[in-house]
């Protein structure tokens, strides 16, 4: 059985997909709260792409290292925030740092709420 936990990075089966949602198998970083992972059967994440001439408002630039263990330095793509079943997870990657899970935080807060709160 696969353990899960907010911070992990994992390769996800994003097919099939429709319109602009983002496709195939591809690493993303799940925000969801420990106690939520649990009790559930969907994750959260937020999708990571190494297409870094892409930059949009919002997107985190996480530079690949031996904790995190992407291969490119890559985007986190806060916009394209998505729930999948457990199902869809396939590969644990690696970890991402406290800061980065901090400004994905932040990030999340302006694009739900329109604004950061403390």
């Amino acid at each position: 059985m696969k353990s899960f936990e907010r911070g992990q990075i994992w390769l996800v089966n994003f097919e099939p997909s429709f319109g602009h949602e983002y496709q195939k198998i591809r690493p993303a970083l799940i925000i969801q709260q420990e106690k939520y992972i649990e009790s559930g059967n969907l994750l959260t994440v937020i999708p990571i792409s190494s297409q870094i001439a892409n930059l949009e408002e919002l997107d985190i630039l996480i530079k690949m290292n031996s904790q995190n263990r992407l291969m490119k330095d890559s985007f986190l793509k806060i916009k394209y925030i998505s729930s999948f079943d457990k199902r869809r997870f396939i590969k644990l990657i690696g970890l991402t740092d406290q800061e980065t899970m901090y400004k994905a935080d932040r990030k999340l807060q302006i694009y739900i709420f329109g604004k950061q709160y403390t």
